[in-house]
């Protein structure tokens, strides 16, 4: 998902560290950031920049209008949940493919991974469940566990990081790191089980439940 580490360009940096930027909440929702403004906070010219802003704009996490200018996404409530919707649908079968298909050296590493998200939220007091992208996901690793392929770009494509970016931003909230680390460990429980039914129906209502979450912090709003 990244440019391999010898033919990485200025550009493909910047795209990176923005698009982190944007993921990790440091830009919020619908704010409006001008070119000058990040070149000048990522120390980069603008053709770079502009470059790193369209391959942005493609994965849905930019906007760019004339007249406005450039905006950070910001999506409403329904359209929020009709994704929750879908990755509901998907994960939960790429749950029940894992179940059946995973091997276990990739359930081995998959529990030491839940174990260093268990120090890294003991390290923020509970009140952060960060992951990064890609192999350090969960749900990433679930998904390749499965085993098809064509599941693993549905649920990672464009929508992925605009996911990653407000599960980011939901999952502050009280509680919720410690109780989303318990239900990743029954998933990988019930998968090295090699119990599809239950795999799919722990991580539907993982999902569900990260969706009623969302629902809750957008009336707070």
């Amino acid at each position: 998902m990244i440019p391999n580490a010898t033919s990485r360009t200025r550009s493909d940096e910047v795209f990176e560290q923005l698009q982190n930027a944007i993921v990790e909440g440091k830009f919020a929702a619908g704010q409006r950031v001008s070119e000058s403004e990040l070149a000048t906070m990522f120390g980069v010219s603008r053709a770079p920049l502009r470059d790193a802003v369209r391959r942005l704009e493609g994965r849905g996490l930019l906007i760019k209008k004339p007249h406005v200018g450039i905006t950070v996404v910001s999506l409403g409530i329904d359209e929020l949940l009709q994704i929750y919707f879908v990755r509901e649908a998907l994960e939960g079968m790429a749950c029940r493919l894992a179940a059946q298909h995973m091997p276990q050296a990739d359930i081995d590493n998959l529990r030491l991974l839940l174990e260093q998200h268990a120090r890294e939220i003991n390290a923020s007091e509970g009140q952060v469940y960060y992951q990064e992208e890609g192999n350090l996901d969960f749900h990433y690793r679930i998904a390749q566990g499965a085993g098809n392929q064509k599941l693993m770009n549905l649920l990672f494509g464009d929508l992925y990081h605009l996911i990653r970016m407000y599960r980011c931003r939901f999952s502050t909230s009280e509680g919720r790191p410690q109780k989303a680390l318990k239900e990743h460990t029954q998933i990988l429980d019930a998968i090295e089980n090699r119990d599809p039914e239950l795999a799919e129906m722990l991580m539907r209502r993982h999902i569900a439940s990260a969706r009623t979450n969302i629902e809750k912090r957008f009336q707070e709003i």
